[in-house]
């Protein structure tokens, strides 16, 4: 595939006279301006750093998130800081922000909201839940039954939840962050795959490396252990968010990635290794997903490199292994890296 980097069609469709020969040249400046995207993306990254110690990729893929309008979900054994990251991460944005701890006995009123009968009006009145915000922390969310699960399902796929006949929209930005942890299974419920399609990345969370976990040790034992939430302050507001959203709506995407992207989901759906494949949802995600990582990364194109990276993340919760492959210890990630061995490269 061409890249447009290095391609007329890139242009911003200015004409320049080169001052050494004289031979008219295209000018090749960037179709959207990214430096005000990377600086605030550079200031949350500080903010995190004040606390948090390593997880840069990590950061790097909830930011991407977050541009792309998309849930995340956040696996891993305890004490890796899934929720403190997540937090952190509602802190540098300026908008509502609620945390729920979710638990067996956990009611889908608990989450949404009820009606309330007020006998001075003689009317029942809605009082919202806590999923009313814009960044939800949702704590152990493979805790609660199959009940307070799918009270998830409408108002995480359309910003909306409908109560007593009456509609009831979200706040702009509305992104849920959930955590859970792989190892644990007494008292845990497995997520519904509708519930699991619509997160946009599935992260795994791993341990520090030894050089990250002594300087968190040195940290603590100097004196700065704890969890210092007020030392993150907000970077962004919902109308900064929105604007950068749009800009990476306009991020340029060749045709021939598109094709690619489809042929990497329509593969896991005829793969000798899966019992079940992604949905045409996993491709608007792959999509919007590698449009924002671009954008991080300062370019305002998308390359095959992007999505490659993030196929394993968007990819790993909506596929299922058959039987025989997972007594053989193969993962979905071994089979997305097989796919994406097996696909032509556009170039």
């Amino acid at each position: 595939m061409e890249n447009p980097a290095q391609s007329p069609s890139s242009a911003s469709g200015e004409i320049v006279t080169d001052p050494a020969t004289g031979a008219i040249a295209p000018s090749f400046a960037p179709r959207t301006d990214l430096s005000g995207l990377s600086r605030c993306a550079e200031a949350i990254r500080q903010e995190l750093a004040k606390v948090i110690v390593g997880q840069h990729a990590l950061a790097e893929l909830l930011l991407t998130a977050i541009l792309a309008d998309g849930h995340v979900l956040l696996e891993g054994v305890p004490g890796v800081a899934k929720t403190l990251t997540a937090k952190l991460l509602a802190r540098t944005l300026a908008v509502p922000f609620s945390r729920l701890q979710f638990t067996p006995d956990l009611m889908p009123s608990d989450v949404l909201g009820t009606s309330v009968f007020l006998p001075n009006k003689a009317e029942f009145e809605f009082r919202p839940g806590p999923i009313f915000a814009s960044i939800v922390l949702i704590d152990e969310i493979n805790r609660a039954p199959a009940k307070t699960q799918s009270a998830l399902f409408e108002v995480m796929e359309e910003r909306q939840m409908t109560q007593d006949g009456t509609r009831y929209a979200m706040a702009d930005p509305f992104v849920v962050l959930a955590t859970q942890n792989p190892i644990e299974q007494e008292g845990t419920y497995r997520l519904p795959e509708a519930q699991l399609d619509r997160f946009l990345f599935k992260l795994t969370v791993g341990y520090p490396t030894m050089e990250e976990e002594v300087a968190i040790l040195q940290g603590h034992h100097a004196g700065f252990g704890g969890t210092p939430l007020e030392k993150v302050q907000a970077v962004l507001t919902a109308d900064d968010l929105r604007e950068l959203r749009q800009q990476v709506q306009r991020q340029h995407v060749e045709p021939k990635l598109l094709e690619y992207i489809a042929q990497l989901v329509g593969q896991t759906r005829a793969h000798k290794s899966l019992y079940l494949g992604a949905s045409p949802r996993a491709s608007l995600a792959l999509l919007n997903g590698a449009k924002a990582l671009a954008a991080l990364r300062g370019r305002d194109f998308v390359t095959p490199e992007d999505v490659q990276y993030l196929a394993p993340h968007v990819l790993r919760h909506r596929i299922l292994l058959t039987p025989e492959r997972e007594m053989e210890g193969h993962t979905a990630d071994d089979v997305v890296k097989q796919i994406i061995q097996q696909i032509e490269v556009p170039r």
